[in-house]
Order: C-alpha cells, then structure tokens, then sequence
C-alpha cells in the first residue's frame, strides 16, 4: 500500500514514505534531501546517472539536483526523507557558502543513525527544542562528509531563465520571451536547460509552480491560495501534479502539516 506522511519541525520537514507501485516524476526541489532506506530497495536516477540505495542507505540530494524515484523490485519500499531549506543549512552550520554533498549513497551508521533519530522526533510531533537540537548534531556529521570541491555551478543563462521563470510562476511559460531574452533559439534554449538541469523547460516551470503552492500551503494553510498564486486551473489540477513529485495531494499535504 503507498502512504507518505509528512510532518514539519524547527523548520524541517519529514517524511515517512511507503511505496510499491507509484512512481516519482521527474522533478528538483530547493531544499537539501537526506534520507535512509529501510527496507527494499529505492532506485532512482539522478542527474542522468541510475543509483540503488540498500537496506540502511543514506541518500543525500543537493539542492535543484533533477531525480525520479521508484521501487526497484515488487517488494516495495521504505524509507524516510528530511528536508532543509539551503538558509536553514547555511543558519545552523554557521557556513557562509553552500555545501554540497560528493557521494549520493553512503553507508554511515552515524550518519543513519543522525537522521533517523531527527527524522522519528518530528514524525512523532516531539517538542521543537528538541528538534532543534538534534538538527544540530546532524548537521555537524554531515559538515564532516566528503563535500564537492568542484561544484558545477549553473551557466549565466540558465541561471537567468530560472530567474524569469520563478517570476512568473502563475502565469502560463513564455518560452518565446526567454529565449528571445537569451538570445538563442527557442529549439537551442530547450536543448541548452535540459543539458544543464536534467529537465525540460516546461518540466521545470511545472515542478517550480508546485515546489511554490508546497511553500505558500505550509506557510499559510490555505490550499486555495496555492491555487490562485501559481496559475492552476483549479484544485483538482493542483493535486495532479502534486501527488506525482510528493506522492500525496496538496490536501493531504496542508492536512498533515497542521
């Protein structure tokens, strides 16, 4: 059966997922994603490369990193995931740069043993200050990670046409304005941001207008809102495309969250 339960702490949110059939479109969010698989095993594709974590692995997801996620056999699937905001990360290392994780996979049991201890304090509603004190001691284990050195930072005109496209977000994608913005082709510019996110243009507006409606619903519990502020035709619509990156509708979603 596929449940997926999130709950949100100290500014981060949790969730318990478990999945045997459904599968996660391709998608990015914003925040960093950590997580350990319990059982089964999880396969997905990130940045155009095929990974499977085991039993007891640890994934780490950079921010705007493009992957899908699925059951890898019949058996199905469990895991839990964190999420943290990149200013949330930056706040309680102290770092002034982003980090970004090398290794998509590890087996660490201290590191396992950090999120799924964080990870079972907010599913369980445990008080914030505690929270916020084991949000602490995972972030000081995962500063001691083996961190890329050599990050790949997005090109100059990728970089401008996500700009546009967050600007617009509840409007319809104006692919002609950008490109034309660029200076490229329309054909060029779908070929060039899908080199350099793993995602087409379009892809990425779509996940954009939900990763948005995930924020305004968490911040302000107001499902209609969501609706209005990032241009879908209705909630119905919202819920579509929301179940397929979160695996549960955006009013399962704010009904979790309160």
């Amino acid at each position: 059966m596929e449940k997926f339960i999130y709950k949100k702490s100290a500014g981060i949110t949790a969730l318990s997922a478990s999945m045997k059939e459904f599968t996660y479109k391709k998608h990015a969010h914003r925040e960093y994603a950590m997580g350990v698989t319990l059982r089964g095993i999880q396969q997905y594709n990130l940045d155009g490369h095929k990974q499977l974590s085991y039993p007891n692995g640890v994934m780490l997801f950079n921010p705007e990193q493009t992957h899908d996620g699925m059951a890898h056999d019949e058996t199905g699937l469990e895991y839990v995931m964190l999420y943290l905001e990149p200013e949330l990360l930056q706040e309680i290392t102290g770092q002034k740069e982003l980090i970004r994780f090398a290794d998509p996979i590890l087996y660490d049991a201290g590191l396992e043993h950090k999120i799924l201890k964080l990870a079972q304090a907010i599913l369980n509603e445990k008080e914030e200050v505690l929270c916020n004190e084991l949000a602490v001691t995972l972030t000081d284990r995962l500063t001691k990670t083996e961190l890329d050195k050599s990050s790949k930072k997005d090109n100059k005109l990728i970089l401008k046409a996500k700009e546009m496209m967050h600007s617009n977000l509840q409007d319809v994608l104006k692919l002609d304005e950008i490109s034309f913005e660029l200076n490229l082709s329309k054909y060029k510019f779908i070929r060039l941001f899908k080199a350099y996110t793993g995602i087409s243009p379009y892809q990425y507006f779509l996940n954009s207008k939900v990763e948005h409606a995930k924020q305004i619903i968490g911040k302000e519990k107001d499902i209609y809102e969501a609706v209005a502020a990032c241009g879908f035709v209705d909630l119905a619509h919202l819920n579509r495309h929301f179940k397929s990156i979160y695996g549960t509708t955006a009013y399962e979603y704010m009904t979790n969250m309160r």
